[in-house]
């Protein structure tokens, strides 16, 4: 039987057929502005996904914080409602079950069953975007908190005086160390004159430097861009280092879009991590290693999430 997982995220709705444990279908559609827009899309998505097979459910990964009822209480980078119940208004919808996860968590879902994080029982998720999401395994389990809100990695604050975000906090680890954050820490060196060849590549002006243009260039060996990245994987093993203390887990498994930037961003991180962790020699190490399933781990692990919510 068919199941179909989407990843709504701030930008796309990416959404997967899965069948026997493989993608045998894709459909995806831009995220609209507002709640009926978006559940509208939803909506598309799955009708584009069912000519693949007849779908017995369907999972879904929000960004934010998701309650066990599949209520979106608060949801700071999706302009929709505070307080959508998504699962009710899907399943009325669709006239199909459906599940209804955080992002972060259906990806380590996903990336445990097929990917990176298979023959972890203790690993953290952690997904690298315009934000940071996390996905907590714990003794083989995913850890959803008492009310479904476990994971929200991305917002704990590592800078107290650094920049606003929009849940209202100042420096939270993802104004610092997600695809935005490398962003800004490229455009503070650009304004510095310590950013030649990424601004050149951005246009010439230092306003329009984005992550992209870091990683393109410390790829092609530019030693301003490699320091750009080193201040910025500080700041993400820094964030690494913390939920080390506390989760103790064997490993790391990264993923996202910036981890397009591969070893590039991992080195750099690996290096800070070792120095930044308590006790470092002295315990076993942890691993950092990057995603298998790219952009489709948050809609796969959302049908595996549907798929075992179904007794399958």
């Amino acid at each position: 039987m068919t199941v179909l997982g989407i990843d709504l995220g701030g930008t796309k709705c990416l959404g997967v057929a899965l069948e026997s444990g493989k993608v045998v279908a894709e459909h995806r559609l831009p995220t609209p502005k507002g709640t009926d827009a978006c559940l509208a899309a939803l909506t598309a998505v799955v009708d584009g996904l069912r000519p693949s097979g007849d779908p017995r459910a369907v999972g879904v990964g929000a960004p934010g914080l998701v309650d066990r009822s599949g209520v979106l209480r608060f949801a700071p980078n999706l302009a929709v409602d505070r307080g959508l119940n998504l699962r009710e208004a899907l399943t009325e919808r669709l006239g199909l079950p459906v599940a209804v996860e955080n992002d972060a968590t259906c990806a380590a879902s996903g990336e445990r069953a097929f990917g990176a994080a298979r023959g972890y029982d203790h690993v953290l998720m952690v997904t690298l975007g315009t934000g940071i999401g996390g996905g907590i395994v714990v003794g083989g389990e995913l850890e959803r908190g008492a009310n479904g809100f476990a994971g929200e990695i991305g917002h704990m604050v590592v800078d107290p005086q650094g920049p606003r975000c929009p849940c209202g906090q100042r420096g939270c680890w993802e104004r610092l160390a997600s695809g935005s954050g490398l962003g800004r820490l490229a455009r503070e060196a650009a304004h510095a004159g310590m950013a030649d060849r990424v601004m050149e590549v951005a246009g010439g002006d230092p306003e329009d430097v984005r992550g992209e243009h870091v990683t393109r260039c410390a790829a092609e060996g530019d030693v301003q861009a490699r320091q750009i990245l080193d201040r910025f994987a500080w700041w993400l093993a820094l964030g690494l280092a913390n939920l080390a203390n506390i989760f103790d887990p064997q490993a790391f498994v990264l993923g996202g879009g910036l981890m397009v930037a591969g070893e590039a961003v991992l080195e750099p991180t690996r290096r800070a991590f070792a120095d930044l962790l308590q006790g470092a020699p002295d315990r076993p190490p942890v691993a950092i290693v990057p995603a298998l399933l790219g952009e489709r781990a948050g809609a796969i692990g959302a049908a595996c999430l549907a798929d075992q919510r179904m007794g399958s």
